[in-house]
Parts: C-alpha cells; sequence; structure tokens
C-alpha cells in the first residue's frame, strides 16, 4: 500500500478545501441555520411533535443528512473532474499508485470533508434546539457509511461529466429531491397510505429514517433495512468504480 501516494492526494484535496473555507464550511452552517429558522419558526409553531419529539428537534437529523449527502458528491465530483478538466490526470494515472489507492485518496477526502461539516452542523443544532442523541455509536456509523457512499458516487458522476452543468446535474435534479421527499421534513406515516407506499421506494428514506433512529429511537422503516440499504448502494458504487478503472473510461481517453 502506497501511503506516501495516498497521503498526498488526501493533503492536497483538503488543502483545496480549506483555502475556500467560505464556501467549504461557512456556506452550508449557514444554509442549514436557516433552514432551522424557517422551519422551525413558520412549521415548528403549527406542528409542535412528531411522535413526541419536538419538530425543530426531528428536523435536524434529515438537515444534517441533506447537507452531508450534497457536499460528499459536490466535493468528491469535483476532486476527480478537475484533474480530467485541466489534464493533470494523467500524472495521477501514471504514479505508482493503484486505481484502490486513487479512489481512497480522493474518496476519502471528500468524506472527511462532509464529516467535518456534518459535525458542524450538528453542534451547530445545539443552539437552537435540545437533542438528545440515544444510539451516539449508530450515529456515527450512518454518518461515516453515508459519506463515503455518496463521495463514491460524486466520483462516479466527476469521471461521467463532460462539463460542469453535468457535475451539478445528478445531486440537483435527482439527490437533492429524493432528500425532500425522503422524510427529513416529515414522518412518512404522516402521509396517506398510496404515499406511503411510493415512499418506500425512495432510497434515500432508508438513510434518513436510520439516521434519525440513532438520534431518537424512531424510524419509519426497520433499522435492519437501513443497514442493507446503505451497505448495497456502496457495494453498488464500489462495483461502478472498479468497472471504471478496469475499462479506463473517460479516465484514458
Amino acid at each position: 500500500m502506497n501511503w506516501y501516494g495516498i497521503a498526498a492526494i488526501f493533503r492536497f484535496e483538503m488543502a483545496r478545501f480549506f483555502r475556500s473555507i467560505i464556501q467549504s464550511i461557512v456556506s452550508p452552517v449557514l444554509s442549514t441555520s436557516l433552514y432551522f429558522v424557517v422551519f422551525g419558526a413558520a412549521i415548528g409553531s403549527r406542528i409542535p411533535e412528531i411522535e413526541g419529539v419536538s419538530y425543530g428537534a426531528f428536523i435536524v437529523p434529515g438537515l444534517i443528512m441533506l447537507t452531508v449527502l450534497q457536499q460528499s458528491i459536490q466535493n468528491a465530483g469535483f476532486g476527480i473532474y478537475f484533474p480530467r478538466f485541466i489534464g493533470t490526470i494523467f500524472e495521477v494515472l501514471s504514479a505508482p499508485l493503484s486505481s484502490f489507492e486513487i479512489v481512497l485518496g480522493y474518496v476519502g477526502a471528500a468524506a472527511v470533508k462532509s464529516l467535518m461539516i456534518g459535525l458542524i452542523i450538528l453542534a451547530t443544532s445545539f443552539f437552537f434546539v435540545d437533542i438528545t442523541i440515544q444510539h451516539p455509536f449508530w450515529m456515527i456509523t450512518f454518518l461515516m457509511m453515508t459519506a463515503i457512499s455518496f463521495a463514491l458516487l460524486g466520483f462516479i458522476l466527476g469521471v461521467w461529466a463532460k462539463n460542469f452543468e453535468q457535475l451539478n446535474l445528478v445531486p440537483l435534479l435527482i439527490v437533492t429531491p429524493l432528500v425532500f421527499l425522503g422524510g427529513s421534513f416529515y414522518s412518512v406515516s404522516m402521509l396517506p397510505p398510496f404515499w406511503q407506499s411510493v415512499s418506500m421506494f425512495n432510497p434515500v428514506l432508508y438513510l434518513v429514517s436510520g439516521f434519525r433512529w440513532s438520534f431518537f429511537g424512531m424510524a419509519d422503516v426497520p433499522i435492519t433495512a437501513s443497514l442493507i440499504a446503505i451497505m448495497g448502494f456502496m457495494v453498488a458504487c464500489l462495483a461502478i468504480v472498479w468497472w471504471i478503472f478496469r475499462t479506463g473510461y473517460r479516465l484514458k481517453v
């Protein structure tokens, strides 16, 4: 294992992250704080509690998950797309690094970035609502698995995208709507039976539900289903990444 090469990619990505501290950290934290103010004050006054949990506290896991998903995809996608865009990807591919080590460097850095932002948002939420984390181990586990899985997805999108518009296409038009419709701001049990059944086909529901369970011990789907969903998604992304390096898809051309 070439740990020096992995560390070089990791340090480079983290340095780029801290060079744009306002865009990387301040902007998502500020945006999430506005969600607390708007949803907590406007909707929270009409929905005081959901299954014994105050509405302001109920949306915290959903808001963290929304930010972690977006940041994981964005950081990993841009991290691999930019070297492709300027042509330095060939230097990375010609270095004494295996495909696994390259992915570990880029995806590891993207996952760490999104984890940092997620934990900062969690700390910020304590200024707005009272939160008790019933299962801290599973909270960290879900957060890490989600960050890694969607960083892998971002890496795939960064390789697939031909321009910046395509790079932002999937996060804006697919991932974000799925998060909003995945029970981030409401419980699926509040929906009519038909839409409850439709929501079961939303993969993000299982992530949000499992993450919320780690906070409050309540979930829209069984915790085992959430774990199977996130692990299955991670395996699928790993398989696609393996195929990309196996075929050289849009990396060597």
